[in-house]
């Protein structure tokens, strides 16, 4: 051999030797012909009695299909396999011993092959963590919107409040937004529409925010949105320069959310209710889990006061809470037991010699008999009803005895009984579907002619979208006529009356009340009169209590009244006896 071959020979030797990496040369049965000391040092912890013989037998315990793999390998060179990770336990276990080691195997030719190891313990526990934190991580982002979830924003709160504060310090605020009838979007457009609606939400709320153009707290300004649930948002504000600064973020919020959405070639009008807590010196040590409650505990009091605003939250909520959990629970009891009851309002005919005719028609009212609190009247249980979703049940429920008692009362008292029933329908009702059917299998059950009944909406309600107008229209088409109830407290005006699909406008009572006693009331309602009259509708007077007061509705031309001054609501059974009377007012 010249002296370059052999130079060249014994370098090959220096490198195999010095290689940080486990090189062995076998023939095609596993026989080891050649390894250098590093996969000497891997494989003798692996080995039984330190028999370093045959590759295939010491890897056997880890990848005992070594041998078919190469026996099927028909190429007369090539890699077999390539950093195969084997996850190894040593015979005889020593400190630093591989727990991973990665093979490769490649054959040379026909008769024999070479393998790779290496240790890759540490880089396999190095991936391991990487992958811990990013399951972590995504643990903690909202799939959707890929803004931080619940546990994500909880765990920013909680972070934020351990932060020692001052009293001089920065002020910081929790916000709780919740999207007003969220459900009404899903059943109206579908639950992929109310995906879309959330990462429009969302889109906004992180635009909002990263526009903030106020001047940053003393340690530093930082303003973070999370979707904390279904419809359901957080907004983390610290470095507040006063506290008084929550109240017109949340004004700004609101605001933007409420523009309209886009979906395809429909425009969508949302609104937001708001819950608002403010983290000062005294929320120091604070749970996160609490300070989301009061968040949503003002949001909830937001939403009762009729949604689009929001509520700073006072300890004094919490009972208020409490209470209005436990109205819901016993509500759900009195759906089942039977514990709601209608009551009839008389509505009378105002006629032009001063008499009244008292089988104009009748209001239907429900009420509740609560077996430890008495009495409980709407405003304290209808709101809570529209937001546990039983609003539906209870508001069939009335339908269905009006219409049986409305049915008796005319076989009972013929010419005498009301001609016309009256029964009011929420929003939660409206927006729910297939309701002109359900009142139609109502009508048909109790033999209520349909021309008879007519349902009460607000003109706030009247004047929603598109979804809520074709109720409405296919209730007209059932021959059910329309009321639009408490005119002049919500957003319509006599210019836009012709637009809504009403046969009744009834005028609010805070019109009534001060008719005579303000010209500027009574006007009002003679121009509403009038209007309604050009347009074919009637007018209904509400909350007459005095002669005075009915005396100028009849001089301006109401065709009807209900108030005090006529009757209190009444039972069924004593509504038959005040129309059974012989006397007017």
């Amino acid at each position: 051999m010249s002296s370059d071959a052999e130079a060249a020979y014994e370098a090959l030797i220096q490198f195999l030797y010095r290689a940080p990496v486990a090189l062995i040369q076998l023939q095609s049965d596993g026989a080891i012909e050649m390894l250098n000391p590093m996969a000497a040092q891997l494989l003798m912890p692996l080995a039984p009695q330190g028999d370093l013989l045959n590759l295939f037998t010491v890897l056997a315990p880890y990848a005992d299909d070594l041998p078919r793999l190469c026996g099927s390998f028909a190429a007369s060179h090539g890699v077999i396999c390539e950093g195969r990770r084997l996850l190894v336990t040593a015979a005889r276990p020593q400190a630093g011993a591989p727990a991973v080691l990665s093979l490769g195997l490649l054959k040379v030719d026909d008769g024999r092959l070479m393998a790779v190891l290496a240790d890759v313990t540490q880089e396999v526990a190095r991936e391991q963590r990487q992958l811990a934190s990013r399951l972590a991580s995504a643990a903690r982002v909202d799939v959707l919107t890929q803004l931080p979830n619940r546990a994500g924003a909880l765990g920013m709160l909680q972070r934020m409040v351990q932060r020692p504060r001052r009293a001089e310090d920065a002020a910081g605020a929790l916000l709780f937004i919740n999207l007003d009838r969220f459900k009404q979007i899903n059943d109206s457009h579908g639950n992929e529409a109310g995906d879309r609606v959330m990462v429009l939400v969302a889109e906004r709320l992180r635009s909002t925010l990263r526009a903030s153009d106020r001047a940053p707290g003393r340690h530093g300004a930082s303003e973070l949105a999370a979707r904390v649930g279904g419809d359901e948002f957080a907004v983390l504000l610290d470095g507040l320069p006063g506290p008084d600064i929550a109240e017109r973020i949340a004004a700004r919020l609101l605001d933007r959310l409420s523009k309209p959405y886009q979906l395809g070639a429909q425009e969508l009008a949302c609104s937001f209710s708001m819950g608002i807590v403010l983290l000062g010196a005294d929320a120091d040590g604070a749970e996160a889990d609490d300070l989301l409650r009061d968040a949503a505990t003002a949001m909830a009091v937001a939403k009762a006061g009729g949604g689009d605003r929001y509520a700073v939250f006072a300890p004094a909520m919490r009972e208020q809470a409490a209470l209005r959990g436990g109205l819901e629970a016993d509500l759900r009891h009195a759906v089942e037991r039977g514990e709601l009851f209608n009551v009839y309002q008389p509505v009378v005919g105002l006629q032009a010699d001063g008499q009244v005719d008292r089988a104009a028609g009748v209001e239907a009212l429900v009420r509740w008999r609560h077996p430890v609190r008495g009495l409980v009247g709407p405003v304290e249980f209808i709101g809570v009803a529209e937001e546990c979703g039983l609003i539906s049940a209870i508001g069939e429920q009335v339908l269905a005895a009006a219409c049986a008692d409305f049915v008796g009362w005319q076989r009972q008292l013929g010419a005498r009984a009301p001609r016309l029933l009256a029964v009011n329908l929420s929003r939660a009702q409206l927006a729910q579907p297939g309701l002109c059917g359900r009142v139609g299998a109502i009508l048909r059950a109790t033999g209520m002619p349909a021309e008879r009944l007519q349902l009460e909406i607000t003109e706030s309600l009247a004047a929603q979208g598109q979804d809520i107008q074709q109720q409405l229209l296919e209730f007209k088409a059932m021959g059910i006529k329309l009321a639009l109830d408490d005119f002049g407290t919500g957003y319509s005006s006599l210019s836009s009356l012709h637009l809504l699909p009403v046969d009744t406008v009834k005028i609010d009572r805070s019109f009534v009340s001060a008719a005579d006693t303000s010209r500027h009331h009574e006007v009002l309602i003679e121009a509403t009169v009038k209007v309604a009259r050009s347009l074919g509708m009637s007018t209904v007077a509400e909350g007459i209590e005095t002669v005075q007061q009915a005396a100028v509705v009849r001089r301006q031309g109401c065709d009807k009244g209900q108030g005090y001054l006529y009757s209190r609501p009444l039972a069924a059974e004593a509504l038959m006896a005040w129309l059974m009377a012989e006397h007017s007012l």
